[in-house]
């Protein structure tokens, strides 16, 4: 487990599992965080996790690229980062029909405190260059604002979104979500 149990319990930082998968990430203050949801057509070209997370990146690269006037690349599988350094890591998961994609991006976040919480990954990208996560992670110079007003643009995210079912939600929380059983299944 890349989390340190200790120093989370220590800063009362639940441990939580992402239907996702993916690395241990640590949310909190200043992380800016978003989810895509679409459809996945029969015969369509994002049937495949590769592809999807091409897909995906490329577009919200362009879209960062674009508000922050500067170049945005996609690394590794699905980091964001200026200069080698991540700002922006991100997961899928995949259904039938349809596919999650959903990350964070750091505005200001507490960088320290990702060391003091989380251990180095035993699996790392190979443009991470066992760099420290002080050394490896960048905030961003840019308010929530711009970014969701850029990532809208992008994505022609216009229409309102539909509120989930709160009943479902509550009983998906109280039967797998918030048990340790879930969360600490590794």
């Amino acid at each position: 487990m890349e989390a340190n149990v200790v120093a989370c319990a220590a800063r009362y930082i639940p441990i939580l599992r992402r239907c996702s998968g993916g690395g241990t990430v640590l949310q909190g203050p200043n992380c800016l965080n978003y989810s895509l949801i679409l459809p996945i057509a029969p015969g369509e070209s994002l049937t495949g996790i590769t592809i999807t997370n091409q897909f995906v990146m490329q577009r919200n690269a362009r879209a960062l690229s674009r508000a922050l006037s500067t170049p945005v690349e996609v690394l590794g599988h699905s980091d964001l980062t200026i200069k080698g350094r991540k700002f922006s890591g991100n997961a899928q998961r995949r259904k039938k029909n349809y596919f999650l994609f959903h990350g964070t991006f750091l505005l200001g976040f507490d960088l320290e405190l990702i060391t003091e919480v989380l251990r180095q990954p035993e699996v790392q990208p190979e443009y991470r260059g066992q760099r420290t996560h002080e050394d490896f992670v960048m905030n961003l110079d840019i308010s929530a604002k711009e970014i969701k007003e850029s990532l809208a643009q992008e994505w022609d995210a216009t229409g309102a979104l539909r509120a989930a079912p709160p009943e479902r939600m509550t009983r998906l929380i109280q039967e797998k979500y918030a048990r340790d059983e879930w969360n600490y299944k590794f």
